[in-house]
């Protein structure tokens, strides 16, 4: 019996460890951002564009990846999907009607340096609504953008 217990306590931690080690972090999505800031600086705006858009590229870790909007709101890399490069997203607003696209743009004006967004959005892993966190630093005239789910 005692052996038994063990071993459900055994998977139990293995799958709560698995699950945990597939949930990208705060400090994951600050190092992303500044990742992809870094490469579009160093790549210029094509091919940083590109590889943040490339599903199976560097910006994707688990459930977190990159997106880049112009200071209008115009979605011009997104690393989940690629459908939205191009289409003006200023008025999207999230499930509880949040203008999370608006409120991000004016957030990066107000502090290109970095900040935090909250709102909610679909989990591309879990493919469910759930509370987001979006960090965003300002480059030139855009908002580039990685968010976790906590």
């Amino acid at each position: 019996m005692f052996a038994k217990s063990l071993l459900v306590a055994s998977l139990a931690l293995a799958v709560g460890t698995s699950f945990a080690s597939t949930q990208a972090t705060k400090d994951d999505a600050v190092a992303m951002v500044k990742k992809g800031v870094a490469f579009i600086k160093a790549s210029g705006v094509e091919k940083g564009y590109a590889e943040i858009t490339n599903t199976s590229g560097q910006f994707i870790k688990n459930d977190l990846y990159l997106v880049v909007y112009g200071l209008d709101g115009k979605c011009l890399a997104h690393g989940a999907n690629a459908k939205q490069v191009g289409r003006d997203l200023i008025e999207l607003t999230d499930i509880d009607g949040k203008p999370f696209i608006k409120d991000r743009v004016a957030m990066v004006k107000a502090k290109p340096a970095g900040a935090w967004q909250e709102y909610k959005f679909t989990n591309p892993v879990s493919k469910k609504i759930e509370p987001k966190v979006m960090y965003c630093e300002k480059l030139g005239e855009t908002a580039v953008c990685g968010g976790v789910y906590p």
